[in-house]
This record gives structure tokens, C-alpha cells and sequence, in this order.
């Protein structure tokens, strides 16, 4: 399993290895009015893909921390009242 892993790893880096040796024409990405970046097309991708994963991961603090808040406040209730948790006896009829 190992070996099958590796051996993916290295068919797409060498896809992207040859991607990136095929992509090296310049291109002008005018991202501000009168701002003009000229650079290698799989630069500006890298740039850009790079720029969307930190998005990604900052929008998803908010969810992290509130999860973090809420399990430690669930794991205080469990220290304190490990008794409301045993089910009780059904009262016999």
C-alpha cells in the first residue's frame, strides 16, 4: 500500500513538474487600476492558488474555535455531573 501511495505521489509530481516547465509564458495580471504584474503564468496560478487555501483556512476559524469552545464546555459538564449521564431504572409497574 505504501508503494502504490509513493508511486501517486511521484506521477503527480512529475505532472506538475512538466505543467510548470510547459507554462512559462509571461503574463500581465492588472489587479489594481495602474498596478501591471507581469510574471510567469504558473507563478501567478501558485500565487493564486496559495491565495485561495489561506482564505479557505481563515474562514474556517470561526467554526474551529466555536467547536473548541463547545466540547471543552461539554467535557466540564461530564467532570461535574457524571451521574446525569448513567440512564435510570424504568419504574417498575
Amino acid at each position: 500500500m505504501t508503494a502504490l501511495t509513493w508511486a501517486i505521489r511521484a506521477i503527480i509530481f512529475i505532472f506538475l513538474v512538466v505543467f510548470a516547465t510547459q507554462n512559462t509564458d509571461p503574463v500581465s495580471l492588472r489587479i489594481l487600476p495602474g498596478a501591471i504584474w507581469q510574471t510567469p503564468l504558473v507563478i501567478a496560478l501558485l500565487a493564486f492558488f496559495i491565495g485561495g487555501v489561506i482564505l479557505g483556512a481563515l474562514s474556517l476559524l470561526g467554526v474551529i474555535f466555536r467547536q473548541r469552545r463547545e466540547i471543552s464546555s461539554l467535557k466540564r459538564e461530564v467532570v461535574q455531573k457524571p451521574s446525569s449521564l448513567t440512564p435510570e431504572a424504568p419504574p417498575n409497574a
